[in-house]
């Protein structure tokens, strides 16, 4: 059995998505406040679920009875609900599922981070350098992906990138280029760490091959819809200024995050794709699917 953490956002789903297509039974962590559809949607793939709670240490205990192997990408950044923090679930959350794991003597734990080798500080940063450590000295088998820049979540409106409107809002000079990866990718990823053991007991690196700037982004959306993108840019300077005025954590850590993007955010896949090949989207692929949902709209 599997213990997915992180189940109802939209890495988590994947995740389980693909263990039950491979036919690993799987048990969902989800929260009393999870919306019914996400969960209906997990028990409509054949997974079951445990109520529990990062923050709430002994249903963390029973969530990992009987457990095998637990997969966590769960975070406050963009599903917060009451209580719900950077320190309180993704340092202490994490810190206290580890030590349920531990407790529980489960064999293998699968933890998605962020990318290595970032310029700025910030609590969240810290807080997922603090849990891969703890990981890697939990004892258990593991594995630590660090997943690259998601083109769902920042080639998407919701942070300024408006393909369907063709308005886009880059961060910085647009001219430094990212390795983005589809969450998809990132999801096989992790499932096949499972069973790969090549794979275990290593910090892999989890982004597409190509390296694109933000700029080349928009040309490709340019090229596959067939036409031109009105472009606002956010200058490093105010990001700069965002970044040195933020009043909590959590606006200081998205500050950092659109100061790595303006940064630039290149990285090498190729030993994860060595252990575990596959065929990973391109930004030509998302910009294809994007194109082709919204016209079916």
């Amino acid at each position: 059995m599997i213990l997915v953490a992180g189940a109802t956002g939209l890495l988590g789903t994947e995740i389980c998505r693909r263990l039950r297509g491979a036919s690993h039974p799987v048990r969902a962590l989800v929260r009393a406040t999870a919306a019914p559809d996400k969960v209906e949607k997990l028990l409509s793939m054949g997974a079951s679920t445990v109520l529990a709670d990062l923050k709430d240490p002994p249903s963390l205990a029973r969530a990992c009875a009987g457990i095998e192997a637990v997969i966590t990408t769960a975070s406050s950044t963009l599903s917060r609900q009451e209580g719900d923090s950077i320190e309180t679930v993704d340092r202490l959350g994490q810190l206290c599922l580890i030590d349920a794991a531990k407790n529980a003597a489960i064999r293998q734990f699968v933890h998605i981070s962020i990318p290595l080798d970032l310029h700025y500080d910030c609590p969240l940063f810290r807080a997922k350098r603090e849990v891969e450590s703890a990981v890697e000295g939990s004892g258990m088998d593991y594995t630590v992906l660090h997943a690259g820049y998601f083109m769902e979540v920042w080639l998407s409106p919701a942070l300024g990138f408006d393909y369907a409107n063709g308005r886009v809002t880059l961060y910085g000079s647009g001219e430094r280029p990212l390795s983005w990866v589809s969450y998809r990718d990132v999801a096989g990823f992790a499932v096949d760490s499972l069973t790969n053991h090549a794979a275990q007991n290593r910090r892999l690196a989890v982004a597409g091959l190509e390296m694109v700037t933000p700029r080349e982004v928009v040309r490709v959306f340019e090229n596959v819809s067939g036409r031109s993108f009105a472009v606002e840019k956010v200058p490093q300077e105010a990001l700069e200024k965002q970044y040195a005025e933020a009043k909590d954590p959590m606006s200081r850590s998205f500050a950092a995050l659109m100061l790595e993007y303006a940064h630039g955010c290149p990285m090498d896949v190729r030993e994860a794709l060595q252990l575990m090949p596959r065929t990973l989207a391109t930004v030509r692929d998302y910009a294809m699917a994007v194109r082709g949902s919204r016209e079916k709209r």
